[in-house]
């Protein structure tokens, strides 16, 4: 790395010759100057760092005598092959005599690092029996049609839709998709004013949280719920409540009316997948009138219906503007894509489209084009066709799996989803039994995260099924109830 930044300090009790070698050796050991590369000559570094070349041209001898460097004749002085680069090489000098580094956890006004997470393996596509949730089967991507969708966005023709800098404005392509294709699924109108793209359902939900959230607003969350929404509001208010669900999703009485802003899940109820009925969907609207409440409608794997067809969203019943409405793309086209959206009124939408100004100003312009033209072609429609009759698959064969091997454990049947929510017997540690099916090649995702006293509920688990091959399902559940066994007869 010839352009690498290189500092010595004329003040410290160091040498400079031995500062410079320092300096080297730290480049080196952390890899920023690769085995083989050359360092800048002599003469550069010399005019670079404002020493003496005798002094520099000290220091690299005694690294080519040390065996940092070797000396190429004619050529300069490169990195010696054979140095190893250190996985923790020191990253940063020492402080100055008197001087005291900053103690950054006490100038933090938050401390997102320490909430607790939804975990997963990493290496979790290395497993043979991978039953984990929120992940897509790379198999089942139309990877050509996307090429393809990529290659249009990146031609002359339409170069302009990605390479200016928009500001704050989303790609009007994909706005008029999203209001044409996406949302009438849903049973949802919408004017392109009230629609905004974000960089996955995550964003949206912080962008909400941000504008609307204050140290006193009540906020109504589902237990179980979605755990990184609830670490959202906790960056902002302590006055979280949670609700109870049954087989029907949300349950409606007087706890919800006693909120500002109700989060739901009503598609598939994250984490336990039912679908609230229209009847309750109704009745929460109607409360949330009556006590002037916001809902932030979730409604993630609102296609994944396999019984019946799918309920229209919240929002679409939604008369008096109470509803904001979060979609993703993550579920049916790929998660590291992206690319997500919010439903609501003019005026949020504008307040929201200003603060993400602020953050990131807009997703990126050549994924939104790319996307657009993917749904304007109809690929996703056919993705979703495609996915759908794999899917509706594996549910059936998980759900006759599971009440054969772990009967009574799951609710069934449920209308659809990638996932099944399991519940042991209340001496089953879910997280120690993640454990030992991580032994037996099994991925399965511990429940106790999803609720308000995770240490209640450890006997709650997950299996998703959206990137397990279908021949795999019913073998790995008769060789998790086998884990199962084990670990309830060791206690």
């Amino acid at each position: 790395m010839r352009d690498a930044l290189y500092h010595v300090e004329r003040s410290e009790s160091a040498t400079l010759q031995s500062q410079i070698r320092q300096v080297l050796i730290d480049a080196v050991l952390a890899g920023q100057v690769p085995p083989g590369d050359p360092i800048p000559s002599t003469r550069a570094m010399s005019k670079r760092l404002g020493v003496s070349r005798n002094t520099v041209v000290l220091a690299y001898q005694g690294l080519v005598a040390s065996g940092f460097l070797v000396a190429r004749e004619r050529s300069g002085f490169y990195v010696h092959e054979e140095v190893i680069v250190q996985a923790n090489p020191r990253a940063r000098p020492e402080p100055l005599e008197g001087g005291t580094r900053v103690d950054w956890e006490t100038r933090l006004k938050v401390s997102p690092a320490t909430q607790a997470n939804i975990a997963k393996p990493e290496n979790w596509r290395n497993y043979p029996y991978p039953f984990i949730y929120g992940q897509s089967d790379e198999s089942l991507f139309p990877i050509a049609e996307w090429r393809d969708c990529v290659r249009q966005a990146h031609g002359r023709k339409w170069l302009d839709a990605w390479t200016e800098d928009r500001f704050n404005q989303d790609d009007p392509m994909l706005i008029d998709q999203i209001r044409q294709r996406i949302l009438p699924r849903r049973g949802i109108l919408a004017r392109n004013e009230e629609i905004l793209v974000t960089l996955g359902a995550q964003n949206a939900l912080y962008l909400i949280t941000r504008l609307l959230i204050g140290e006193q607003t009540r906020v109504g969350f589902e237990n179980p719920g979605y755990p990184d929404m609830r670490n959202i509001v906790a960056l902002r208010t302590r006055l979280a409540r949670p609700l109870p669900i049954d087989e029907h999703g949300l349950v409606i009485d007087d706890k919800v009316a006693d909120c500002d802003i109700l989060y739901t899940t009503p598609s598939h109820q994250f984490p336990t997948t039912p679908t609230m009925p229209l009847a309750r969907r109704k009745a929460l609207l109607e409360l949330a009138s009556e006590h002037d409440f916001v809902v932030v409608e979730d409604d993630y794997e609102s296609e994944t219906n396999y019984l019946s067809e799918p309920s229209p969203a919240l929002k679409s019943l939604d008369s008096k503007g109470r509803v904001i409405y979060v979609g993703s793309l993550s579920k049916s086209l790929v998660p590291g894509l992206r690319i997500g959206f919010m439903v609501a009124d003019a005026t949020l939408i504008r307040q929201a489209t200003a603060l993400r100004r602020l953050m990131l100003r807009h997703p990126p312009g050549n994924n939104q084009r790319t996307v657009a033209i993917f749904l304007a072609n109809g690929h996703h429609d056919t993705l979703i066709s495609r996915q759908n009759r794999v899917y509706r698959e594996r549910w059936r064969l998980m759900r006759e799996a599971l009440d054969r091997f772990l009967p009574d454990w799951s609710r069934s049947p449920t209308f659809g989803g990638t996932s099944f929510w399991l519940e042991g017997p209340p001496r089953l540690d879910a997280d120690r039994l993640a454990e030992d099916a991580l032994d037996d090649g099994i991925v399965i995702e511990p429940g106790a995260i999803h609720f308000d006293r995770p240490e209640e509920n450890r006997n709650f688990f997950r299996l998703g099924f959206s990137s397990i091959a279908t021949d795999r399902i019913a073998p790995g559940i008769e060789r998790l109830a086998r884990v199962i066994d084990r670990r309830l007869a060791s206690g």
